[in-house]
């Protein structure tokens, strides 16, 4: 499509003296979308209008949004109400991530809905964010803002139609139980791996922190869905929320992320302990990411601290992390997979398949694949080899890149040459070798030659490659020495890359005999992950693990 119309961005002092430029500049309606900016302040607000004229005076009579100094409305006149609100929809996700601003917007209401040439029109939107680049209104280029935690993670993402159905269905059911003053309810969501879980929960904690704070949504506020906005303002202000995370490494991510978000803050992300340590009184909503990954008292590594937690919440022994969660809330959101949990630590998938029997519990799912670019259709593939079942080739369309390699450098090679070209490229192993460099500093690693992983060199025989593992479980994806290393399946679940490397060890194997995935206990290095584990539920631990890694 060629543009006959150029995109325009008229800048104006926000005061309203000045807003006579502005009416002057569109007489006629016209939708548009503009941004309210103090970089000084470092906040922002970004709305659009089919009426600029009007609501740049709502927004003047608005205190918060008052304080800003500049406007910047971007139009053109081939831009409908589709075009519009798409644009805003980007512009908001990528300005977040830029980090210049901490916006004043709630995180709205729309979900992803094609129109005609869209695919044209967003190729224009980058367009756009050049000329904001060039007024020095944003500080990044697109590509590097697609790789930051605060874009993939952000609250103010479009959700997909899935996510945005079971939000709204999520809302509703607990605006009447609230309602209702129902004593206690657990709500379960069941998804696969890349469908959208963290985005979804993010989402909703950002939508009830923000009705905490803006109860009434009034007309001068991005319009929500008409639905949603009528249940976050009946929704008491005074809920007190948190949002667990039991895997460390991705409990750091999301605490940085949550630093960088207006109304959010690293404390509301918790560990389980957290959770239990938390002094007296409930929570009226905890949001459990990462559910399969709540912990019982099996193959850990602290007994200590765990069982002291179930003594101060004065529960046996033998109580999980589940059971804390249920003890300290009324209600819960748990997203949960069970083909997601990897140890023997986890608690068991029929503890969850219990609750959500029970009469009082709520049951949604998501279905949607986001992450993965070959889509539910390559997921099903993966699930079907694992399971001896996939009896012909498949394809995936031109925008997903699956290659095999015979050598293992060739491989991490090629990862590398992507990383240097487009970022977030990481390689990755089962557990297939022991980590003898465990706990040591990268220095005495590199100082000494030691290594973790050698795998045999395909070009010298003599010459295996050597690599270590990950030398940090807090957040490795983003350290610096990421690329370097081999992540494990404990700092990596959850993430999204843009294009992984994953090395198949000894610990799997096919028979094809029998036509059935088999694995070695002794090839499994994990000594916790498979300690008082039957051949059976290890097998389900490993191919666990292949799945959620390829």
């Amino acid at each position: 499509m060629i543009f006959k119309q150029e995109t325009q961005i008229l800048k104006c002092t926000f005061e309203k003296e000045h807003f006579s430029k502005v009416k002057a500049a569109f007489k006629d309606r016209w939708p548009v979308v503009y941004i309210i900016e103090d970089d000084e302040k470092g906040q922002a607000y970004i709305g659009e209008s089919t009426n600029i004229c009007t609501r740049i005076c709502d927004h003047w009579n608005n205190t918060e949004r008052r304080a800003l100094k500049n406007i910047y409305i971007i139009f053109n006149k081939v831009f409908n109400k589709s075009v519009i609100l798409d644009l805003e929809a980007f512009l908001i996700g990528y300005i977040v991530a830029d980090g210049k601003y901490r916006l004043q917007n709630g995180n709205g209401g729309q979900h992803v809905h094609n129109y005609y040439l869209r695919d044209e029109y967003q190729r224009e939107f980058r367009h756009i964010w050049q000329l904001l680049q060039d007024e020095g209104v944003v500080r990044h280029g697109i590509t590097l803002l697609e790789n930051q935690d605060l874009f993939k993670y952000s609250p103010y993402k479009i959700l997909n139609l899935d996510q945005f159905n079971v939000a709204v269905q999520i809302l509703t059911d607990l605006k009447y139980d609230l309602g209702n003053n129902n004593q206690s309810r657990s709500f379960i969501i069941d998804g696969g791996a890349g469908t959208g879980k963290s985005i979804l929960g993010i989402y909703l904690l950002k939508l009830l922190i923000d009705a905490k704070s803006s109860p009434a949504w009034t007309a001068e506020e991005e319009a929500l869905d008409e639905n949603l906005s009528y249940i976050i303002g009946h929704l008491s202000p005074n809920l007190r929320v948190g949002y667990v995370v039991p895997t460390q490494s991705f409990r750091e991510t999301l605490k940085k992320v949550f630093d960088g978000i207006q109304g959010l803050d690293s404390k509301m992300v918790l560990s389980p302990e957290d959770v239990a340590n938390s002094g007296e009184g409930l929570y009226d909503l905890l949001i459990v990411d990462e559910s399969h990954r709540l912990r019982r008292r099996r193959a850990l590594f602290n007994y200590g601290s765990y069982d002291k937690a179930n003594k101060a919440l004065e529960l046996d022994e033998e109580a999980t992390e589940l059971d804390w969660i249920l003890k300290k809330s009324r209600y819960q959101l748990f997203f949960y997979d069970s083909r997601q949990s990897v140890k023997p630590s986890d608690v068991e998938a029929l503890r969850f398949f219990s609750l959500s029997q029970q009469e009082d519990t709520r049951n949604y799912k998501l279905t949607s694949q986001m992450r993965c670019k070959g889509g539910n259709d390559y997921i099903e593939y993966i699930n079907n080899i694992l399971e001896c079942q996939q009896e012909e080739m498949l394809t995936f369309g031109s925008s997903y890149e699956l290659l095999l390699f015979e050598d293992v450098e060739d491989m991490v090679s090629a990862i590398k040459e992507k990383n240097n070209k487009m970022g977030l490229c990481r390689n990755m192993a089962g557990y297939a070798w022991p980590w003898k460099t465990h706990k040591m500093k990268l220095s005495k690693i590199q100082k000494e030659g030691l290594y973790d992983i050698e795998i045999e060199n395909k070009y010298e025989v003599n010459n295996a490659h050597k690599y270590i593992w990950n030398t940090t479980q807090r957040d490795w994806i983003n350290s610096e020495n990421s690329i370097n290393e081999i992540g494990c399946i404990h700092t990596t679940q959850g993430y999204d890359l843009n294009y992984a490397g994953v090395i198949i060890g000894w610990e799997i194997d096919y028979d094809p005999i029998n036509n059935i995935i088999t694995v070695s206990k002794d090839m499994y290095q994990d000594a916790k992950g498979k300690e008082k584990v039957d051949e059976k539920i290890l097998r389900n631990y490993i191919k666990g693990t292949i799945h959620l890694i390829v």
